[in-house]
């Protein structure tokens, strides 16, 4: 899994955890559903920080919540 597949599947579970589509996190997040949707699709080479932050705004969770996972804990670096 890289950065991007492990952003794209935290957005996910988190949906899911709080019984929301993508679509209504737009609406919460106040991120326009073309963004969201290319961080899904994987079309999104760097969602950036901004825009993490408003997802997480929108789920009302920390930065700090968004990335403490396994999923990112494990990830190798990655040289562009």
């Amino acid at each position: 899994m890289n950065t991007r597949e492990a952003v794209a599947a935290r957005i996910l579970e988190l949906c899911k955890a709080r019984g929301i589509t993508p679509n209504g996190l737009s609406n919460i997040a106040a991120v326009p559903q073309a963004t969201i949707k290319s961080i899904l699709n994987g079309e999104s080479n760097n969602p950036g920080i901004v825009t993490i932050k408003k997802l997480c705004d929108g789920f009302e969770i920390t930065l700090g919540e968004f990335f403490s996972t396994p999923d990112f804990d494990t990830l190798e670096q990655e040289i562009l």
